[in-house]
């Protein structure tokens, strides 16, 4: 019993019949083994660990936005999104053998894990408080020119 559910082991094969270039296979699934083949532009879901500690992991969704053949690490080259309330980054990760504690698949076709109005007003929010920085920064500037010009103009 696992989670509540009775498993019945069999002997039976799992099969599925499989078309493959005009010819008819069956195959048994325990023992088959799903390439997935991925390009730039392919959305993909990232499985994270979220922290150092325990085996918290959340899901993100991505896309891959380039492949870097690198020698010794050839990596996937993603962007992935992580959003929560109020709040919305894009963040890189270089998938390689090497890549500990994140998983990636190719994302269902129905999966959306954000909406793209939410993430819009959320990054001009971000753009328009930055905008406002950027004022208040220049103001500053131009009252340092005009106020404190005296230091360090001195008579000889």
């Amino acid at each position: 019993m696992k989670n509540g559910l009775v498993e019945r082991e069999t002997n039976e094969p799992v099969t599925r019949i499989v078309a493959v270039g005009g010819i008819k296979m069956e195959v048994d699934m325990r023992h088959a083994v799903k390439i997935e083949h991925y390009k730039v532009g392919t959305k993909v879901r990232i499985l994270k660990k979220s922290s150092s500690y325990g085996e918290d992991y959340k899901t993100y969704g991505g896309v891959i936005v380039g492949f870097d053949q690198f020698e010794k690490q050839p990596s996937i080259l993603i962007a992935y999104l992580k959003s929560s309330y109020g709040d919305a980054e894009i963040e890189f990760l270089s998938y390689n053998s090497t890549t500990k504690d994140v998983e990636i698949c190719a994302a269902d076709i129905n999966f959306v894990p954000f909406q793209k109005a939410t993430i819009l007003e959320v990054l001009n929010s971000k753009i328009v408080e930055a905008e406002q920085h950027l004022l208040e920064t220049k103001m500053k500037k131009e009252y340092f020119v005009k106020n404190f010009d005296e230091y360090f103009d001195k008579p000889e």
